[in-house]
């Protein structure tokens, strides 16, 4: 589904990805995980066609799409991938339903087309009564459960989350991992999940540990952040 090789990236000197390489299969759940500065959030960013490795390529669902220029990336990133933040990332002068609806406009679907499934998604959710809600006026668990309702409008085929469940307490965080693996089962995404929530990561799949830019073995320490990585 999802595949890189030899992926590399620096900022001016500081080399943040050494030459990583990993294959994600489709309707894998799986973690990323590893101290803060370990190059988590960077990897995922290129998986998710957000920002260009230094060297290495990326292959999505066969294809490499390394050098696709920025309107095509855009469009791969709009119809085949979802994305979902720590922070919800909400508009907040825009209700659940109309939140949702957005990347769908994006791609071209047509109003009526997007409403419906909007409200099929926020069925699913559970939260068909917050439909004209604004975030403003939803708890944190439910302004994460539009979130990822706008990450699957499009029906992507990749779901890439950082840190979903940071910001929400114990319950939401629970009923959020559970939403997870039930949107596999039953729509056949891939999830790939940065995170630093141990539970979260003990029941994914496969779990990538990420130490100084490097995959390394799951025994080994992966606490120790270099000083310099904390701002990245």
């Amino acid at each position: 589904m999802i595949s890189i090789t030899n992926i590399t990236k620096s900022f001016g000197n500081l080399e943040v990805l050494k030459g990583i390489s990993l294959t994600i299969e489709k309707s894998e759940v799986v973690s990323i995980v590893g101290p803060s500065g370990a190059g988590k959030t960077t990897l995922l960013q290129i998986m998710g066609l957000l920002d260009k490795p230094t060297s290495g390529e990326v292959l999505i669902d066969g294809h490499n799409v390394t050098n696709l220029k920025a309107k095509e990336l855009a469009k791969v990133r709009n119809t085949q991938i979802g994305f979902v933040f720590q922070f919800h990332q909400l508009l907040p002068e825009f209700t659940a339903r109309e939140n949702i609806m957005i990347p769908a406009l994006i791609a071209g679907t047509g109003r009526r087309e997007a409403g419906r499934k909007a409200d099929q998604l926020l069925t699913f959710m559970g939260l068909s009564d917050r439909a004209g809600h604004k975030p403003r006026q939803l708890s944190g668990g439910e302004c994460q459960r539009v979130a990822v309702a706008r990450a699957l409008v499009n029906n992507p085929s990749i779901i890439l989350a950082d840190e979903p469940s940071g910001s929400l307490d114990s319950q939401n965080k629970a009923e959020l991992h559970q939403l997870f693996f039930d949107l596999r089962d039953k729509m056949g995404q891939t999830f790939i999940i940065v995170t630093h929530d141990e539970q979260l990561a003990a029941i994914t799949d496969r779990t990538i540990h990420l130490k100084d830019g490097k995959i390394c073995p799951p025994n080994q320490d992966t606490k120790t952040a270099t000083p310099i990585d904390s701002i990245l």
